[in-house]
């Protein structure tokens, strides 16, 4: 019976309801009907067919419905992320109940501008993770006030299920029962911390998103076995680089150091690039128990004060870091490139190196761009300038063949030694970031063809190509808002993009319609299938230069040993792999998400907190974004502020949808993305993680 209905739905142009099934089914019993009923409901279960608020069926894939996971937003608005698929908007009166986390199915309703629109339907799933939220008695009861105001729940605690938890505590605490409604019992399972302890504000994203913030002491006991320093045996097999000049290129706090690099003119006039990495995997066995908690938490987490490490301090910043001075292990991948930025010939080799010096980007920049030469740099400096040279070439070439350049800035939070946020300010980005980034490139390419062109399993970067669809949208939607492209857009290439960026380079909103056409664009991912990286007009990809942080590169490290070093390419070291490494780029994938995820939330609450002190004061910003309940600005240090529709005074304003815009009966031309005004800081909250801001009287457009 369930493929019968299946067919007559799928050639069916509207929902049919239980009697026109009935009938269509040519069913005359009562035993039938009753069948009929059981089936329907396991086809609706099983998100086959969808049952409509009239009771009427329609198969599930109907181009309206989305299965996604709803995402909830503190500005009371919401989207459902839908795997492979646009994220769909949500409005706050189409929420219809949904927490955040919960699966949900979700209808189309609309495409405002660049984005989807719909209203939730129905909860598929609520499975809660663990929650954090500040622990309080009342009435002789525990009380949980969570964090995520976008989780609507009353959690009540038993004595025996606090954990000896009291009043300010944060905890971390798993919801065990339901009780009615939005109650439920919950068990505490970790104090973070007293709220108002430094840095419990962080730790409480951190255990929010569920990242392991401290080492098994199984871990640790591994980790106690490992030597501190490189032993005489370890260098068989390895080519000696101790006597090359190598060096670093990090920021000024920079502790766990993956990469060195060296360069040399040879006599064909090409330069023979070295990109010496170091070499985790050869202390990071796999199947080792740090290995594994490695791999569950796929990347180290970068915070305004702090790192939440892959790997333990004793590796990450000791044996493993290439610190200037002393032997390490590395691996390196030495490039012969010609002056079109072409890489003619490469090896990839196990080696010991010593580093000369641990640079910073701040001293190389002072040297490159304004030829100060800082103290200890002095024997450098030609060899900087050689690197610059090539960095140079490196990049011409890139973007010759397409490379997109979003040139998306990003803010650097200032803490004070008890992680009190005292200033935000953008990030530089200068001679020396770039010259570092390119040459990096350059190596993850090509050990990426190399293995690729050997045909054999492996990790890869992957950056898929937009749709023409949304790219076209992206063009139609800035039109409206008044910037023109010349020329007609034929096809959806890096270089189209690249064409794209240039036209709007000089406006004055440029980094806004960059990032609006980044969102255009598709995420990258780790994959075992190569599909190239498009944002960097790249046909093979890879991560190989950041063993220490990410996971992704450590698996690479060890795909490499094996094929090109132990030359193991039987067919069951390839079996392995092949089953492997599709569950393993997808959680890594996942891993990264939930790393950027928090790094998000901790610079947004660290944003915020910084703006508490600034209460009332004024600053010009320009209007990022326009929704139907008031209008975001972001000041030029990237913090971002609400004025609501509300406190917008002196005339009635509404939103108008067709040119994304605020206007007013009086003020007809109203308020758009891109205008620049002065606001004056309403409120802040570090809890919350939101500001609000309001119009100054002197206001400029």
């Amino acid at each position: 019976m369930e493929d019968n209905i299946l067919e007559i739905l799928k050639n069916s142009d509207k929902a049919l309801s239980v009697y026109e099934l009935e009938d269509k089914l040519d069913i005359n019993d009562a035993d039938g009907l009753k069948e009929l009923l059981k089936v329907l409901n396991n086809l609706e279960d099983e998100l086959k067919v969808y049952r409509t608020n009239k009771n009427n069926y329609m198969l599930f894939n109907n181009s309206h419905l989305k299965i996604g996971t709803f995402l909830g937003n503190k500005k009371s608005f919401g989207f459902v992320d839908i795997e492979g698929d646009e994220d769909v908007f949500i409005p706050p009166n189409n929420i219809n109940g949904a927490l955040h986390k919960d699966k949900v199915i979700v209808e189309i309703t609309s495409k405002n501008g660049l984005r989807l629109e719909g209203r939730i339907l129905k909860i598929i799933d609520r499975s809660f993770n663990l929650l954090v939220g500040e622990f309080y008695y009342k009435n002789g009861k525990g009380y949980i006030n969570l964090d995520d105001e976008k989780v609507k729940l009353n959690i009540i605690i038993d004595e025996k299920n606090s954990m000896g938890a009291m009043n300010g505590h944060k905890v971390l605490v798993k919801v065990t029962n339901h009780i009615k409604g939005y109650d439920y019992k919950g068990e505490v399972v970790k104090i973070i911390g007293h709220k108002n302890d430094p840095g419990v504000d962080i730790l409480s994203i951190v255990n929010s998103l569920n990242i392991p913030d401290e080492f098994s002491e199984e871990v640790m006991n591994e980790v106690e076995k490992i030597p501190s320093r490189v032993e005489e045996q370890e260098l068989i097999g390895r080519r000696d680089l101790r006597e090359k000049v190598i060096f670093t290129i990090d920021g000024d706090d920079t502790k766990d150091i993956d990469d060195a690099i060296s360069i040399e003119k040879l006599e064909n006039n090409n330069y023979l690039l070295g990109v010496h990495i170091a070499d985790v995997s050869y202390y990071v066995k796999s199947g080792s128990k740090i290995d594994e908690e490695a791999y569950n938490r796929g990347t180290s987490v970068y915070l305004a004060d702090r790192v939440i490490p892959m790997l333990p301090h004793k590796l990450s910043n000791g044996i493993c870091s290439l610190n200037p001075g002393v032997d390490r292990l590395s691996i390196s991948c030495q490039m012969e490139i010609n002056e079109k930025g072409e890489v003619v010939d490469y090896e990839i080799f196990p080696s010991v190196i010593k580093s000369r010096i641990q640079m910073t980007y701040n001293c190389v920049n002072s040297i490159l761009e304004k030829n100060e030469i800082p103290n200890g740099y002095e024997e450098f400096v030609d060899d900087l300038k050689l690197m610059s040279e090539l960095a140079t070439i490196l990049r011409k070439y890139k973007i010759e063949r397409g490379y997109i350049d979003f040139e998306i800035d990003e803010s650097k939070i200032i803490v004070d030694d008890k992680g009190k946020a005292i200033d935000v300010k953008l990030r530089e980005r200068g001679t020396g970031e770039k010259l570092i980034e390119d040459f990096m490139i350059a190596a993850n390419e090509t050990v990426a063809t190399c293995i690729y062109f050997m045909e054999l399993p492996f990790v890869y970067r992957v950056h898929g190509e937009p749709s023409e669809e949304k790219i076209q949208e992206f063009l139609k939607f800035i039109s409206i808002l008044g910037y023109k492209i010349d020329g007609k857009i034929k096809d959806v290439s890096p270089k189209t993009m690249q064409d794209i960026l240039k036209q709007l380079k000089d406006k004055k909103e440029f980094h806004m319609l960059s990032s609006l056409l980044l969102r255009s664009m598709q995420k990258a991912v780790y994959d075992d299938v190569n599909i190239g990286h498009y944002g960097l007009a790249s046909k093979c990809y890879t991560h190989f230069t950041s063993p220490i942080r990410r996971y992704p590169d450590t698996t690479v490290h060890r795909l490499v040993r094996e094929y090109l070093f132990d030359k193991k390419i039987d067919s069951n070291t390839i079996d392995f792999w092949e089953h492997k490494l599709p569950i393993l780029t997808s959680d890594c994938s996942d891993c990264e998400r939930r790393a950027i995820e928090c790094e998000r939330e901790v610079d947004d609450m660290k944003k915020a907190e910084y703006m508490m002190d600034h209460i009332g004061e004024e600053f010009t910003g320009m209007i990022s974004s326009v929704m139907s309940f008031g209008l975001f600005v972001e000041l030029p240090n990237l913090i971002e502020g609400l004025i609501k529709i509300d406190d917008l005074e002196g005339d009635h304003y509404m939103f108008d949808e067709t040119t994304f815009s605020i206007r007013g009966n009086k003020d007809k031309r109203g308020y758009r993305l891109g205008d620049t005004i002065n606001v004056i800081v309403k409120a802040a909250n570090k809890e919350t993680r939101t500001v609000d801001f309001i119009l100054s009287k002197k206001a400029s457009k």
